[in-house]
């Protein structure tokens, strides 16, 4: 181990992967317990303990709906952020399948949602992604011009790209989609709890173990008016949206710890977005061959990408967390598979030695220095180590 790699394990192991999952908020493991303690009846059923659970259920979705801008009645819980976009999804589409079998998405959206429009393709239907330029944004001309095209049914543009940050025009494609009489679904579980997302949408998904709640909490809001139909089978819970009894002590934390990050949302971008400017700045400075990805300035402020030419995405992620690092290489989607990123194919960027670092509430800037101190000799390491010096 070199003096770099003893200084980091010296002050422990750094945990930069938050767009992933980020840590549990402390207020959601608070009231996690008191959700096991109280929330563990079915809060279908009429006697005491199931009205207790109900009360539950009805409070966590009257305070996510309250940071959502949505009503309650909007609210459903789903078992992942996964899952609700693909009802999402496949759910507005069979709504609508009397207007038509067109799906418009950007090209860089969630794998969620791609899955979901290969599904519905595979079923007969189609599909016209939208362009982006270098930054990540979607193309607007394009995009207006495809929901304005025949036979289109719903139309998809995340709020901010999972990979990126880069944030979309989301309040733009509202308004094009208004003028073309559709719903426009928006994917976004890397803003809320970070950044407001534009009003007007139709269909609203989001994660809660990206915002620092417990994993296995997804959301999904249908508003009033917008023609949505179940793809899966007929079911009396969340209102016929969602099969199954759902993880009631999960909900009510991930609804208290949505309210605490709400509290928390500006001050926290206050005081990561420029540990972020200073990681962009630093790797261009520092790393030779190196390209910082996404929209300079409209962006998440929690979230920088950079990819290191002649460096292996892999491998580079095995060192740094060698050297007590966590961070993600590759799509953050298929990270398993490290296959190169649709999202960075789709911007025309470098992809070779990518990695997103994404900060959280527990972040510390010795951290970041710390990782910032690390990273230039890890990849010159490694370059050395493939026969490839730096140009």
């Amino acid at each position: 181990m070199d003096a770099t790699s003893g200084q980091a394990a010296a002050g422990g192991r750094v945990y930069l992967d938050a767009a992933s999952s980020a840590p549990l908020h402390p207020v959601a493991r608070a009231a996690l317990l008191a959700g096991l303690d109280d929330g563990w009846s079915d809060p279908a059923r009429l006697y005491t303990e199931a009205r207790r659970a109900r009360q539950l259920l009805d409070a966590a979705r009257e305070a996510v709906a309250a940071v959502l801008g949505a009503r309650p009645d909007e609210v459903s819980f789903c078992a992942s952020g996964t899952q609700a976009a693909h009802l999402a999804v496949l759910g507005g589409l069979a709504g609508r399948r009397r207007a038509g079998d067109t799906l418009v998405h950007s090209a860089v959206e969630h794998s969620a949602v791609l899955h979901a429009a290969e599904t519905h393709v595979a079923a007969g239907g189609r599909a016209v992604p939208v362009p982006v330029d270098r930054a990540g944004v979607a193309d607007l001309t394009a995009f207006t011009a495809a929901v304005h095209g025949p036979g289109v049914a719903v139309a998809a543009l995340m709020s901010a790209n999972h990979e990126v940050g880069t944030v979309q025009p989301v309040a733009e494609a509202v308004a094009a989609c208004a003028d073309a009489g559709l719903p426009l679904y928006v994917d976004a579980a890397q803003s809320v709890g970070r950044v407001a997302v534009p009003p007007g949408w139709s269909l609203l998904s989001a994660s809660a173990h990206k915002w620092g709640g417990p994993p296995g909490v997804g959301v999904l809001v249908i508003r009033k008016g917008v023609r949505w139909s179940s793809p899966l089978p007929a079911d009396e819970r969340e209102q016929g949206r969602v099969p199954g009894f759902g993880n009631l002590p999960a909900v009510v934390a991930a609804a208290a710890s949505l309210r605490a990050r709400a509290a928390e949302m500006a001050d926290e971008a206050a005081r990561l977005g420029p540990l972020v400017d200073r990681i962009r700045e630093r790797v261009a400075a520092t790393v030779a061959d190196v390209e910082v990805v996404g929209h300079p300035t409209d962006r998440l402020p929690h979230l920088v990408t950079f990819s290191c030419l002649y460096v292996d995405g892999e491998a580079l992620l095995h060192a740094l967390d060698a050297r007590g690092f966590a961070v993600s290489s590759g799509s953050s989607c298929t990270s398993s598979t490290l296959t190169p990123s649709h999202v960075l194919e789709a911007m025309g960027v470098l992809s070779h030695g990518n990695v997103r670092v994404s900060l959280h509430r527990d972040t510390t800037e010795d951290e970041v220095e710390r990782f910032l101190a690390t990273l230039p000799g890890v990849v010159d390491e490694l370059r050395r180590t493939a026969g490839v010096q730096g140009l």
